[in-house]
């Protein structure tokens, strides 16, 4: 699988459309994202890591009040970024590389970090924290055990990975984030597994 791993970023530039499309405008994932908007305050700042075209995720979190920052390593997302939130930011960027110098009052990676490879998801942890003020909510789906899948899109191999619960739970203890909420193959969340946590405060 390590080839379809690779391609991820190559498969939704080229498939960009059709993703876009089959992803829709419905809001599957309200419950979880009031939970996340709940935990800051209002206008203030979230990195969208892996934020596709921005619709629906990063257009609700919009429509909160929030303040929104996508990140995503496919330009054509990007630019239908740039056209659905006209008046958010948008950055091109490798999540596995990320450094944007700044800090966030909130980060997500919904559907995003789950296609890189279990090594790969290990070192988002530090990322996520460089990248999070203190109090910080993050929100994350992964799956809910440790192996590796295959969907498709287009016809083409689509990479999927996830680590065990409990590795999940010592990687953001380590990094200074508190598990508020999860649950496994959700079912009012269409089946998604779903981490919430919160970067500790300053003691």
């Amino acid at each position: 699988m390590t080839d379809a791993a690779a391609d991820i970023i190559d498969l939704y530039r080229r498939h960009a459309g059709a993703w876009i499309a089959m992803r829709g405008t419905r809001l599957t994932e309200g419950v979880w994202l009031d939970r996340f908007v709940g935990l800051m305050r209002p206008e203030a700042s979230v990195l969208d890591i892996g934020c596709g075209a921005g619709v629906p995720i990063a257009r609700h979190l919009a429509g909160e009040g929030l303040r929104v920052t996508g990140v995503d390593a496919s330009d054509e997302m990007i630019t239908c970024f740039r056209v659905n939130l006209p008046d958010q930011t948008a950055q091109l960027a490798d999540m596995r590389s990320l450094k944007l110098g700044r800090t966030f009052d909130g980060l997500i990676a919904w559907d995003s970090f789950f296609h890189l490879t279990p090594d790969d998801q290990r070192g988002m942890f530090a990322i996520f924290r460089s990248h999070a003020e203190p109090g910080a909510p993050l929100l994350f789906t992964s799956g809910p055990a440790f192996g590796e899948a295959m969907g498709t899109l287009e016809g083409d191999p689509l990479y999927h990975s996830s680590l065990d619960p409990e590795e999940y739970r010592e990687l953001l203890d380590r990094h200074e984030f508190d598990v508020v909420g999860h649950v496994a193959e959700d079912p009012d969340c269409t089946g998604h597994t779903v981490w919430l946590a919160r970067r500790r405060f300053a003691e």
